[in-house]
């Protein structure tokens, strides 16, 4: 049995997400966490909210509340929508949890301890108008290396680039939108990540087996212009991380806290402590997942994550995890992903264009959401979201490929045998031909979700699920029971199983449908199907079952009109 710690990249606190930062880490993610567990394999899933930094404070100002108690109730919302979309996080974390605080307050002692932090006396931006210092996203302005006029103080959404305030051209606050501002001298810990370079090329070098996107955005902050820069880790804000060296105070740092980027990543472990002390488990149980001297070398850790986070964790955060001089986990395989555009245009949580997690919920079933995301993720390049071809996918793929499929077969058994799996006939060579088959696509599904090719998957999957209806065509038992009732038995025992086989199969990707096919078989056998002609056999004669209700309705063009109009790409945050 293997075992399998994946994380998705952790959503801001700052609202409620779009469909794709869902599609962008979580989902894949969930994905492949739902098909490693089918399998098996024991999986450590784990996400969390990244609740520090200026999105936070900007978000809770908006909403008239005190940070902590703003931050409090969006966990709690995000929490609830990701089981509305099915996520099956073994443990949605904090990253303003106190196991956070004080692994994120270890890591400095360490990485101070190995000289690889410094004071910087830096220059920073203060605003007059708001009398404080502008820290990242406090500052929008043009960014100086693609002209986009929207880049923030931390990095631009357009070209990722990674910027520092006092870059951007034409800065202004994103508090009072202030252009009355200075640059003054303020106290500063920098991580020294230059000092890692070698140690960190050398290490990304090693991973042939990671995605282009990856690795290429990886080698281009590695090596491109000045190469790996020392980096800030600390900021003028009061919510966040206390600067602390251990539990001893860090003379020059007072009313500081440590940079969210730098707290963010290490909320992945902190998120398995919290898991452990939230399950009475005992230190043991999480440090075997993180810690190779605790058991965690034979574990293979997944990273999911947008491309605009790959920076951050192919190289800031392996400059913490490796420089602390400590044995713990290093990520195995990152999974970037591009982005899902809306309609000719982004998605954007702070410009409010596109569907959001609450809104698509409001509308339709989790499952045609996961389906329509993952069947067209944004992997090799960007994809984009339309109304139409959503209404296509769904009634297409859902409502006329897997759900007909299940209403024809089990209403047509029910009329001619009863809602019981019959007895009678045997199978020959479309039976044979059909097992022969669904190895070869079974085989072939597996090894691309085992190499996390999510819409080389879901397109096999839909393969697998058109077999059963072209099987049907062929075999045709509505005319074969005119005159050989027997082998028109044989003929839908065959289809039955097929159901049950298909909601195994799917369930990674639409586990709601998976659970209402496996109660209408009356089965609770998930067992993966390792031999086809066994699975095939798993309802036997005689087994009881009901004709479930609709499993996938059509979406009407009414629909589809009135959505394309209600979500045009804006939305009041």
């Amino acid at each position: 049995m293997a075992r399998h710690l994946i994380t998705s990249a952790i959503p801001y606190i700052n609202g409620i997400k779009h469909l794709g930062n869902l599609v962008g880490s979580q989902l894949p993610a969930d994905l492949f966490a739902r098909f490693q567990r089918a399998r098996g394999n024991e999986v450590l899933f784990l996400c969390a909210t990244d609740e520090h930094g200026t999105p936070a404070e900007l978000a809770a100002a908006k909403a008239g509340k005190p940070v902590d108690e703003y931050c409090a109730e969006m966990w709690a919302v995000q929490a609830e929508i990701a089981k509305g979309f099915r996520m099956s996080f073994d443990h949605f974390g904090r990253s303003s949890s106190e196991q956070n605080r004080k692994l994120t307050q270890h890591f400095a002692a360490r990485l101070a301890d190995q000289g690889l932090i410094k004071e910087v006396t830096d220059q920073q931006v203060y605003s007059i108008t708001d009398g404080r210092f502008l820290p990242d996203r406090y500052i929008e302005g043009t960014c100086p290396n693609c002209g986009f006029d929207s880049a923030r103080g931390d990095q631009c959404d357009n070209c990722t680039k990674q910027l520092d305030p006092v870059d951007l051209i034409n800065p202004y606050s994103t508090i009072s939108g202030s252009t009355d501002l200075e640059v003054r001298d303020t106290k500063h810990l920098y991580l020294r990540q230059s000092e890692m370079k070698d140690q960190l090329n050398e290490w990304i070098s090693s991973k042939t087996d990671w995605p282009i996107l990856t690795t290429s955005i990886a080698k281009k902050w590695l090596n491109d212009g000045d190469g790996l820069q020392d980096r800030g880790i600390t900021r003028d804000l009061s919510w966040g991380v206390p600067v602390k060296r251990g539990d001893e105070d860090w003379p020059g740092m007072e009313g500081k806290v440590f940079y969210v980027w730098f707290d963010a990543p290490i909320e992945y472990i902190a998120c398995a402590k919290e898991w452990a002390d939230a399950n009475d488990k005992p230190d043991a149980e999480w440090e075997r997942w993180w810690r190779t001297d605790k058991g965690a070398d034979d574990v293979r850790y997944t990273q999911f994550m947008g491309k605009d986070n790959v920076p951050f964790h192919t190289l800031s955060f392996p400059v913490t995890i490796l420089g602390s001089g400590e044995p713990w986990k290093l990520v195995d395989y990152i999974k970037g992903l591009n982005y899902l555009n809306y309609d000719g245009g982004q998605f954007s949580t702070s410009r409010g264009r596109g569907v959001f997690m609450d809104q698509a919920l409001a509308i339709l079933p989790a499952d045609y959401w996961r389906w329509w995301l993952l069947s067209h993720a944004p992997e090799s390049n960007d994809s984009e979201f339309t109304w139409e071809n959503f209404q296509a996918s769904v009634n297409k793929d859902l409502a006329d490929v897997l759900g007909n499929f299940v209403s024809r077969v089990t209403k047509f058994c029910r009329s001619k045998f009863g809602e019981s799996v019959p007895d009678g006939g045997t199978w020959g060579a479309p039976e044979e031909a059909l097992i022969a088959e669904l190895t070869t696509r079974i085989r072939a599904y597996e090894m691309h979700m085992d190499a996390m090719e999510v819409r080389k998957s879901a397109a096999e999957l839909r393969a697998i699920w058109a077999a059963g209806n072209e099987y049907l065509q062929v075999t045709a038992p509505w005319s074969t029971f005119k005159t050989d009732p027997d082998q028109a038995a044989a003929q839908i025992r065959m289809a039955l199983n097929l159901i049950r086989l298909y909601s195994v199969l799917s369930a990674p990707f639409i586990p709601d449908a998976y659970a209402s096919l496996m109660s209408a078989m009356q089965t609770s056998d998930d067992t993966w199907p390792d031999d086809v002609t066994a699975a095939l056999g798993a309802l036997s004669i005689g087994h009881n079952f009901t004709v479930p209700e609709v499993t996938f309705r059509k979406i009407t063009d009414d629909e589809r009109a009135e959505w394309e109009t209600r979500f045009s790409g804006t939305r009041d945050e």
